[in-house]
């Protein structure tokens, strides 16, 4: 009988390499618009797909967990959390790419690894329970660098638009993904000497009273000319970070549009559709290197000491931060953020911020402020910037932002298009 050899099955996924020739054909892809033709887990916004959203990410904010709580608030209802637009997406069809960038996109980096550092994204509507997000995207730039954990790395930066139901545009992101190659950052080994931490009942306590004294604006709101320049953020934690955590997230509806996680048949059928995305565990059976976001020896296999979070976790914890300080009458336009270190399982991340500006420009009032998370060795992890809207004591509630009318254009463009697909599927039986 043949020993399986889990450590030769992580020098075989270390094979795949960041070469000249992707890069080129990656080139191709820039400028070029497509309908995102795949559903995602959550393709519409129920009552239940928002709270659980929200209690993946720990929000326990009424406004996204209590209709009857909504229906009380200036939206009239419940709401998403605004962050909940990066994991929604229902089927848009649309027209092909050319086929020069469909034959360029085919295999591109594959085995290569690929981890999230953060993106800009600009809010305009609220979505409500009923609503549904379309989504079409495009690659709008791509750099080539040397990186300290890996060697050479690609960065591609994404742009990905979400409309709603009657083609009004809620979301417009723009996404900075890494791909880096598995054997040099093995090689480099520049993480493997951070130790697991532990905690005693003392650090726990510590923890538990910035839960405990965190503050939720709520149903109070924080008007414009309250706010002051240099003026603190309240501290706000989140961790220790636990595989529970990554469940939990997962169990709020983020899933991966382009590989997806599957059991049984669809765990089998998607084995031979990406075989790549395979990599055979301990037990010699194949298993998603997505584990590395749960399992500390593959996160091992590519170079970290420990399993790790997603980018988008981050994303949505400063999300959270924002809005339980602005208030439920409040509105976040922009949210800017940088992944810089890895989170590990067992880190903890402590969140600051700061009021940095303010101003009123066309009847709305913005307020600047910036952000950073610092773990439990003292380590600025992640560091972000956002600009909020707040209602005026002197001139009333907030105004919704506008997309630009380009945007707006692109959108009912691509949703005229797809209702006449559609409608020719429906024909066609």
């Amino acid at each position: 009988m043949t020993t399986f050899s889990v450590d030769e099955e992580f020098k075989e996924a270390q094979k795949w390499l960041l070469t000249d020739e992707d890069i080129e054909k990656a080139k191709i892809l820039l400028g070029h618009d497509s309908a995102e033709a795949r559903d995602l887990y959550i393709t519409d916004a129920s009552e239940n797909n928002i709270r659980n959203y929200a209690h993946g990410n720990g929000d326990d904010n009424p406004l996204y967990t209590d209709p009857a709580y909504g229906a009380k608030t200036r939206w009239g209802s419940m709401i998403a959390p605004l962050a909940m637009a990066e994991i929604m997406t229902k089927t848009l069809y649309g027209d092909p790419l050319p086929k020069h960038v469909r034959d360029a996109s085919r295999g591109l980096f594959r085995g290569v690894h690929v981890f999230v550092s953060g993106s800009e994204k600009f809010f305009y509507r609220p979505i409500y329970p009923g609503d549904v997000l379309y989504t079409f995207s495009g690659e709008d730039g791509l750099e080539v660098k040397p990186s300290e954990f890996s060697g050479r790395t690609v960065t591609r930066f994404k742009r990905r638009v979400k409309f709603n139901q009657t083609a009004d545009v809620v979301y417009n992101q723009r996404v900075r993904s890494i791909y880096a190659e598995r054997s040099a950052a093995v090689k480099k080994g520049k993480n493997m000497k951070i130790e697991p931490t532990t905690y005693t009942d003392e650090d726990l306590q510590k923890i538990d009273a910035i839960y405990a004294a965190e503050q939720r604006r709520g149903a109070e709101p924080r008007y414009f000319e309250d706010v002051q320049v240099g003026e603190a953020m309240p501290d706000m934690v989140k961790g220790p970070f636990l595989t529970t955590h990554v469940i939990a997230w997962h169990a709020g509806g983020y899933g991966m549009r382009e590989y997806g996680l599957f059991g049984s048949r669809l765990w089998h059928d998607n084995r031979k559709r990406i075989p790549p995305f395979y990599i055979k565990n301990e037990y010699g059976v194949p298993d998603v290197a997505q584990r590395l976001h749960w399992d500390n020896k593959w996160a091992q296999g590519i170079g970290n000491p420990m399993a790790y979070d997603y980018g988008v976790v981050r994303e949505a914890w400063f999300n959270h931060y924002l809005t339980d300080w602005m208030g439920d009458d409040g509105w976040v336009l922009r949210q800017y953020d940088e992944m810089r270190k890895f989170n590990y399982i067992g880190d903890t991340q402590f969140l600051k911020g700061e009021v940095v500006g303010k101003r009123a420009e066309d009847d709305r009032f913005y307020v600047d402020l910036i952000m950073e998370m610092t773990n439990q060795r003292g380590e600025k992890t992640s560091v972000g910037e956002a600009t909020i809207m707040l209602p005026s004591r002197e001139h009333g509630p907030v105004l919704l932002p506008k997309p630009s009318v380009e945007l707006e254009r692109r959108a009912i463009q691509m949703f005229k298009r797809h209702n006449e697909i559609a409608a020719e599927k429906r024909r066609q039986g």
